[in-house]
């Protein structure tokens, strides 16, 4: 862990979102990487670091299987009131308006498209209306032609991960990929020292509105996301323990980068997204920059055994990210092989992208007006 060098006499001052807008405005913000803040602590000290860092650029770049994708058609002549669609087959959602369609994570070959440029496919059915007569529609769109092309991520940003085993022999398809059991192999589904969350312990500066980089695009923190935990327990500096906090984004469509939102499918599971998400962690006081600095050794996540199809899955403890990185984590089970379900390289390349946006004044740096908030969202059914 870096050295300290705060006392009575600390350097390191108090700082406000006003004064780091100025900074910005005056093209004097400072802005690091998670990792080269954590390289910088570890060299020179933390308080050195935070003096000459103002905003800490993080990122994370997982698998999610909890998206939309929220289109808003304009009207055909003669109109229609759309009532089914399908767009390259896939079967949307219809009536939350008179062209409104919500489609599923099926709809991932679709967003691909789009951000391609190629054209889909839509089949439309209509209600009969005096001023909608239309029952039937048929057209191939392509981005330009649709007036509102928004991606949400139910769970965009979570605080931490977890490393996935699966006690169950042969292959167990999870939402990270294949699990060889019994306890054949890991996967460990967040980046860690780098990630969000871990660099900004339970959301703290996120809540509604607040900007986010998303695939390379502007996006908006909606809320707190499904399975939002904020109450997890949590190391002696704040670092949760379990996934944790969580927050639910949106972006448009247009200006979104393609190879940073890849879709994929996972055998026996289903549909995916692969997508890269960075935050700017603002360094208010010398204790958010000690949270900041933590690197792999000092953070952990929990491993759960996905063999079992139940609402709690086993917990077989924690482990180090630092021993993940090493490709083997021990257990009593015994030595098991691991690797990431999510992409480090992605992730670093996303957070490169925030921190020249920042440094630039092309991203907006703002403080939540409220914070996500302490209500959990995970909610058992029961029945």
């Amino acid at each position: 862990m870096p050295k300290s060098t705060a006392g009575p006499a600390s350097r390191a001052p108090e700082r406000s979102e006003a004064s780091l807008r100025a900074l910005q405005r005056a093209g004097d913000l400072q802005v690091r990487t998670a990792a080269e803040f954590q390289a910088l602590a570890a060299a020179g000290g933390l308080e050195q670091a935070f003096l000459s860092t103002h905003v800490v650029a993080a990122a994370d770049a997982g698998f999610t299987d909890q998206f939309s994708l929220h289109l808003s058609l304009g009207p055909c002549d003669p109109p229609i009131r759309l009532r089914q669609a399908r767009l390259d087959g896939v079967d949307a959602l219809c009536g939350c308006g008179t062209g409104d369609l919500v489609l599923p994570v099926a709809a991932a070959p679709v967003l691909a498209a789009l951000l391609a440029g190629r054209a889909v496919h839509l089949a439309a059915i209509g209600e009969a209306t005096a001023l909608q007569p239309r029952r039937e529609l048929h057209t191939d769109l392509r981005l330009a032609q649709i007036g509102v092309a928004r991606l949400e991520l139910q769970r965009g940003i979570s605080e931490n991960g977890i490393v996935a085993v699966s006690s169950a022999p042969g292959l167990t398809a999870t939402a990270l990929g294949p699990l060889l059991g019994p306890y054949g192999s890991a996967l460990y589904s967040c980046g860690g020292a780098g990630s969000i969350g871990l660099t900004m312990p339970g959301l703290a500066q996120l809540g509604p509105g607040s900007p986010v980089l998303v695939a390379g695009g502007l996006g908006w923190v909606l809320g707190a996301g499904s399975a939002h935990q904020p109450g997890v327990p949590r190391s002696p500096l704040g670092h949760a323990l379990a996934p944790g906090a969580s927050a639910a984004l949106s972006v448009e469509l247009p200006g979104l980068k393609a190879p940073w939102l890849r879709p994929c499918r996972f055998e026996g599971h289903g549909p995916g997204l692969l997508v890269a998400v960075a935050a700017p962690v603002p360094l208010l006081n010398l204790a958010r920059a000690r949270q900041a600095s933590a690197g792999p050794e000092l953070l952990e996540v929990p491993v759960l055994d996905l063999g079992l199809p139940r609402r709690l899955k086993p917990s077989l403890g924690h482990v180090r990210y630092a021993e993940l990185l090493q490709g083997a984590i021990e257990l009593p089970q015994g030595r098991i092989r691991c690797g990431p379900a999510c992409s480090p390289s992605l992730a670093e390349a996303a957070a490169q992208q925030l921190a020249a946006e920042l440094r630039e004044g092309r991203m907006p740096l703002r403080l939540p007006v409220r914070p996500l908030g302490s209500r959990p969202t995970l909610v058992p059914l029961e029945g």
